[in-house]
């Protein structure tokens, strides 16, 4: 497995946010996390890129220990995110900001700069070849030069999404990738996802809308009041009725029970 997280718990004082949750996420497949809104879904994906340290638990990736290293190591590892609300930074146009998504660049390293200039250009020019492409795929290139501010919510999904794959990642968290989107663009981050996986790229999404579940996903993880409720294919775990009746408790948040029970 290029994921494994096993028996990790979170406290934040009294409350146990996480108990004992353990999850697997298989080289080249889409698995989902999901679960009733105060499920637990936030805090252990916020512990798997390091940005929470878990009370308990082992978190390996790609066979290496990562629970309680920072972000920055873990992304530089190969395991990188996105948010629910995009963090690009608004005022830098879509082409600037795909180039701060490339990592450990030579230009950034002032003897490489003083003493390889050629290196540090030919570097650059592979890094804005990748930036193009990237950007025709989610069909942003003709707003390559615009501020990231004025693309639509959709439109920053994408651009978070392919932004990431700058990084040359081998996992990929997706926080939310329809969440708050046109209907409209939904069909197309979807479809990018899909070519993305076909493309040899993991995925490890939370999401609530379950039709972009049933769609993307090989298997899914089902989280409830902090523990595993379930995990396995798709349509066998949300058939079962401690997930409809999970779900029913929560209040009827985005997905649910009906949509659960009667979509695809």
């Amino acid at each position: 497995m290029l994921l494994e997280v096993d028996r990790v718990a979170r406290h934040f004082g009294g409350l146990i946010a996480l108990h004992d949750v353990s999850l697997t996420a298989e080289e080249g497949k889409i698995t989902g996390l999901i679960g009733p809104n105060g499920s637990g879904k936030t805090t252990l994906v916020n512990i798997i890129s390091g940005f929470l340290r878990p009370t308990s638990g082992r978190i390996t990736f790609d066979g290496q220990s990562i629970e309680g290293s920072p972000p920055y190591k873990i992304a530089r590892m190969g395991l990188c995110r996105t948010f629910q609300i995009t963090l690009n930074p608004q005022r830098m146009t879509v082409m600037e900001n795909m180039l701060l998504g490339a990592r450990q660049q030579l230009g950034e390293q002032v003897i490489m700069a003083a003493l390889h200039p050629w290196a540090v250009r030919r570097e650059e020019q592979r890094n804005l070849e990748r930036a193009w492409h990237l950007l025709e795929l989610v069909k942003l290139q003709n707003h390559a030069n615009e501020l990231a501010g004025g693309l639509s919510g959709g439109q920053k999904k994408l651009l978070a999404l392919v932004q990431v794959l700058m990084a040359r990642p081998r996992l990929i968290l997706l926080d939310e990738p329809v969440a708050g989107v046109n209907p409209r663009l939904i069909d197309d981050i979807v479809e990018v996802i899909k070519q993305l996986q076909k493309d040899g790229e993991t995925f490890l999404i939370i999401e609530h809308n379950m039709a972009v579940i049933r769609e993307l996903c090989d298997t899914i993880c089902v989280l409830d009041m902090g523990r595993v409720l379930a995990e396995g294919p798709v349509e066998a775990v949300l058939a079962r009725e401690d997930v409809l009746r999970a779900y029913i408790a929560a209040g009827g948040e985005v997905g649910t029970p009906a949509e659960i029970a009667t979509q695809g």
